[in-house]
């Protein structure tokens, strides 16, 4: 899989707070689910190693942020 530009958790919040629209996956393993009380707005949390499986409920109009720990 090729990888993408990558941003700052601060740049993220910065560029959603200007209304930026975009769909963010977070791909944390379950232990890493468990263990944390975080979880970005509006995420869809999708196990990275069933990441493929998801691809088609993945909206293709908006661009994506992927984060994990």
């Amino acid at each position: 899989m090729a990888e993408g530009p990558k941003i700052t958790a601060e740049e993220l919040k910065r560029r959603m707070q200007a209304g930026e629209d975009f769909t963010v996956i977070d791909v944390r393993n379950p232990k890493a689910w468990a263990e944390s009380d975080v979880k970005a707005k509006n995420a869809v949390r999708v196990p990275l190693d069933s990441l493929e499986q998801y691809l088609p409920r993945i909206p293709k109009n908006k661009p994506i942020v992927t984060y994990c720990t």
